[in-house]
């Protein structure tokens, strides 16, 4: 009977110490769950926050896509800017120079009309001249045939004198009409270079530089 209940004492001692054992087990079972499910946690957010690290880094890459982009557009704008300035300023500078050659030409077109007006009201009163001049010939050899008819009739000759006399007048009248038409030569030359040169100043104000 002593035996039966010390041995009966050691199966308690034992089953409360299994029991002791079991319930430590299940608290470190227990913890550990916990811990796994504290560190689960944890990495379930450490997760998240590389999700929304990667997603912030994806929207920085984007920005600076974007900025780039626009600083290239910046830079192609400034471009053109400059380019587009240049093209102003050298446009300025022909437009600049086609009014100076248009007043040139101008001044030089008025010149030449002023010398062309000048030259025919010069040709208009030369050639009332020339008119009277050769009228003055023709009556001169009028009269100089008349005297001759006349002569023939009365005398039938002429003395050395007579002869010499309208030799005389025959060449003046023979160098007058060479000084006529050497005038005339001339006249014609000028009037038509004058015209030549006023159809060029014509011609060029008709057809503007472009």
């Amino acid at each position: 009977m002593e035996l039966s209940a010390a041995f009966r004492e050691r199966l308690e001692h034992m089953e409360q110490t299994r029991n002791q054992r079991l319930s430590l087990l299940q608290a470190e079972k227990n913890l550990q769950a916990s811990k796994s499910m504290a560190l689960s946690s944890k990495l379930a957010n450490i997760r998240s926050m590389e999700q929304r690290c990667s997603l912030l880094d994806l929207k920085v890459a984007s920005q600076n896509f974007k900025i780039c982009r626009l600083k290239s557009e910046i830079e192609r704008l400034d471009a053109k800017y400059e380019s587009d300035s240049q093209q102003l300023r050298v446009t300025k500078m022909e437009a600049e120079e086609l009014e100076e050659l248009e007043k040139e030409r101008n001044k030089l077109y008025d010149s030449k009309g002023s010398e062309m007006r000048e030259f025919r009201q010069r040709a208009e009163r030369f050639g009332l001249e020339c008119k009277m001049r050769v009228q003055e010939l023709r009556n001169a050899i009028s009269e100089m045939q008349e005297s001759f008819e006349k002569f023939r009739g009365n005398h039938g000759s002429w003395s050395d004198s007579e002869i010499g006399a309208a030799e005389r007048r025959k060449s003046q009248l023979l160098d007058a009409k060479e000084d006529l038409d050497r005038n005339l030569g001339l006249n014609y030359q000028m009037r038509a270079q004058l015209q030549m040169e006023l159809q060029t100043i014509v011609a060029i104000h008709s057809h503007p530089r472009k």
